[in-house]
């Protein structure tokens, strides 16, 4: 006996697969774009500021400086111990001697090295510009040789910045665009074999929300299962990259992770009700003659 073709009944597999691929592209580049973020941010956060001293200054001239210093709202923080170090210009001699095996003693004499203070600055002022100033600031101070600092390492990490947010966000707005016109196609074909069940519940009375709501009750539990599924796969791709590269876990943030996975789960859902409505609306207007 012939069974009865049950309303709803089209391919929800193909449909779920489809969104599951397509939204677990999505969260991977999202994850992509904050941990290049993170490794910008890790990047910045290290970037030091040389500060180096005339010849022959007191340790109590040193010591004030240190503390005036320790005080500047440009540091990362308040505290000195954190945010300075002090090299002695026979540290600095010996680090050179253990990584050149050259005595500088034996050609110059004397210790061609100073004084210095390392300080990390806030990321806000890590920029050319704002660096300058903080140079002729700190150049102010007497005592204060010069001020160095990666010049060219920082103009180029701000540049890069910048590139890599603008190239990864049209990456992910590019993914979105096809994953909605995706699943939007893939709905349509699904519901066209659905076109002459949803013309007899018009003809019999049926209104279009009664003929909508198990279309796109089902869209809503496809979306969700796809948008967990991709959140799963996401998060399994995430840790077996931390496994397998070393040093990744510094540039993670579970936070920002998290954000991404929940996104997902809502993303999902919302794609697979708003593109099942846009296309059971279609049949819903369409001529008869159309139907054929």
């Amino acid at each position: 006996m012939r069974s009865n073709k049950k309303l709803g009944s089209y391919p929800g597999i193909l449909i779920t697969v489809s969104l599951t691929v397509a939204l677990f592209l999505i969260g991977f580049c999202g994850w992509v774009a904050l941990s290049s973020k993170e490794l910008i941010r890790y990047v910045k956060q290290n970037i030091e500021v040389q500060v180096y001293l005339n010849h022959d200054l007191s340790q109590n001239s040193i010591d004030s400086l240190q503390s005036i210093f320790a005080a500047l709202p440009e540091l990362e923080t308040k505290s000195a111990e954190n945010t300075i170090s002090f090299v002695s210009s026979e540290k600095a001699a010996e680090a050179f001697l253990a990584e050149t095996n050259e005595d500088y003693k034996d050609i110059l004499g004397d210790n061609p090295f100073r004084d210095a203070f390392t300080m990390k600055v806030k990321e806000e002022i890590l920029s050319e510009g704002q660096l300058a100033l903080f140079k002729k600031k700190i150049e102010a101070y007497l005592g204060v040789y010069e001020v160095d600092y990666a010049k060219d390492f920082v103009n180029g990490v701000t540049e890069n910045a910048n590139k890599a947010y603008l190239i990864l966000s049209a990456i992910v707005i590019i993914f979105l665009v096809a994953t909605i016109l995706l699943i939007n196609n893939t709905i349509k074909l699904a519901l066209y074999s659905q076109r002459f069940i949803i013309r007899t519940m018009q003809l019999v009375g049926a209104t279009n929300g009664f003929v909508q709501k198990p279309f796109i009750t089902k869209g809503l539990i496809q979306g969700f299962v796809a948008g967990a599924i991709a959140a799963v796969l996401l998060f399994i791709t995430q840790q077996l990259a931390l496994k397998q590269l070393e040093g990744l876990s510094l540039i993670q943030n579970s936070g920002l992770m998290t954000v991404v996975l929940l996104i997902l789960l809502i993303l999902g859902p919302l794609i697979g009700v708003v593109s099942t409505y846009q296309s059971i609306s279609r049949y819903l207007n369409v001529d008869l003659d159309d139907l054929y």
